[in-house]
C-alpha cells in the first residue's frame, strides 16, 4: 500500500487555519479594546466552581465595576468618538462571527 501525500493542499489548508485563527483573534482582541475605549467595559461576575476556588469574590467585582463606570466618566473622548468607538467594537465582533459560522459552514457543507 502507498500513501501519497498532497503537500500543495496540505500548506494551503495550514495557511487558510493560521491566517483564519489570527484573523478571529485580532479583531475579537480589537473589538474588546474598541469596546473599552467606548466607556463599555466589560465587567465579568465571579464564577462559583465546585470544590475551585472563586477567582473573583463580589467586592473585588463591585470595586470592578466601580473603577469601569469611573474610567468611562473621565474619558477624553467626545460622544461621536465614544458611539464610533461602539459602532467599531460591534464590527469586529460580526467580522469574528462571520468568519467562525464560515468555517464551520466549509467544515460542514465542504464535508460531503
Amino acid at each position: 500500500m502507498n500513501v501519497v501525500i498532497d503537500w500543495n493542499a496540505f500548506i494551503l489548508v495550514f495557511a487558510a487555519a493560521l491566517i483564519g485563527a489570527c484573523a478571529v483573534v485580532g479583531f475579537y482582541a480589537m473589538g474588546l479594546r474598541l469596546l473599552v475605549r467606548g466607556g463599555h467595559a466589560p465587567v465579568v461576575s465571579p464564577a462559583e466552581f465546585t470544590d475551585a476556588i472563586t477567582v473573583i469574590t463580589e467586592k473585588d467585582l463591585k470595586r470592578a465595576a466601580k473603577q469601569a463606570a469611573k474610567a468611562a466618566k473621565k474619558s477624553p473622548l467626545t460622544d461621536a468618538q465614544k458611539r464610533l468607538s461602539l459602532v467599531g467594537a460591534y464590527a469586529c465582533f460580526v467580522v469574528c462571527a462571520i468568519a467562525v459560522i464560515g468555517g464551520i459552514a466549509l467544515i460542514v457543507i465542504g464535508g460531503h
